[in-house]
């Protein structure tokens, strides 16, 4: 399951897709909006993407994910739109024979996936500033030059 959505991340969905009597084990990361980013307080995040080419990339991860580990399931949801502090803004959940697979491909799904895949996010601080950032790609101009 790979999904970029405008709507609440459903976590049970999530956790549905990778079950298995198969699987011993089944980890989820969910990443959420935090009120402190370096001692700045954060109002809100505004996540914007290519959804196409967001999509590949997530799905040329599930596929090196698949061929490093003996995943079961594997399933990744990002939002994007406007959310709130607190709102899951990213769910990836694996599920493999026995836990070290698990941990290590979820850490290495989420780690990566930060990196590489073109969605952008932009923080709203409380000071009324806002700033769009993504840590392994340049941001296109087009989220540059918004207000």
């Amino acid at each position: 399951m790979i999904e970029i959505t405008t709507k609440p991340i459903d976590t049970d969905a999530v956790l549905r897709q990778v079950a298995s009597p198969e699987a011993g084990a089944v980890v989820l990361f969910l990443g959420t909006t935090r009120r402190m980013t370096d001692g700045r307080e954060t109002e809100s995040l505004d996540y914007e993407c290519f959804a196409d080419m967001a999509e590949r990339k997530l799905a040329e991860l599930e596929t090196e994910a698949r061929r490093r580990w003996p995943l079961v399931g594997c399933a990744i949801v990002h939002r994007v739109g406007h959310l709130e502090l607190g709102e899951p803004s990213v769910a990836v959940a694996v599920s493999t024979p026995h836990r070290r697979a698990s941990f290590e491909a979820g850490e290495w799904l989420i780690d990566t996936l930060k990196q590489v895949v073109p969605i952008w996010k932009k923080e709203n601080w409380a000071d009324g500033t806002t700033q769009w950032v993504h840590p392994g790609l340049e941001v296109p101009p087009e989220l540059k030059a918004k207000p």
